[in-house]
């Protein structure tokens, strides 16, 4: 399988399980109609329509597409990782229960594990 070739950014994060800071990502405050890819393998992950404004800091989604997005267990046993269905890659972390939207889900993911087809 081929990847994306990414920066050292993109490695710290995705491969590495790394986070970047709160409210630096271009998908923060992003809003276009369209679908969120992984950087890494471009494997359609959200659609545009499942995002919205939770004030953490990072894109959030309540909803993935079908068979995209992979739960695991994080290393620190209290949240539970989201990885690219496809290649694994590290996009962040799932939250339930906090009452944001009516699906009570939010996928908490890096800008910089995304790409973005309009």
């Amino acid at each position: 399988m081929k990847f994306n070739e990414l920066t050292d950014e993109e490695k710290r994060v995705i491969e590495n399980k790394g986070t970047e800071m709160p409210f630096s990502g271009k998908y923060n405050d992003f809003y276009e109609e369209g679908t969120f890819t992984c950087k890494k393998c471009n494997t359609p992950l959200y659609k545009s329509q499942s995002k919205f404004s939770s004030g953490c800091g990072w894109p959030s989604f309540d909803d993935n597409l079908n068979n995209a997005v992979k739960r695991v267990p994080d290393a620190d046993g209290r949240r539970v990782e989201i990885v690219c269905a496809n290649c694994g890659g590290h996009l962040g972390h799932v939250f339930e229960g906090e009452g944001f939207t009516s699906k009570n889900t939010r996928h908490c993911v890096n800008s910089v594990s995304l790409s973005f087809e309009k």
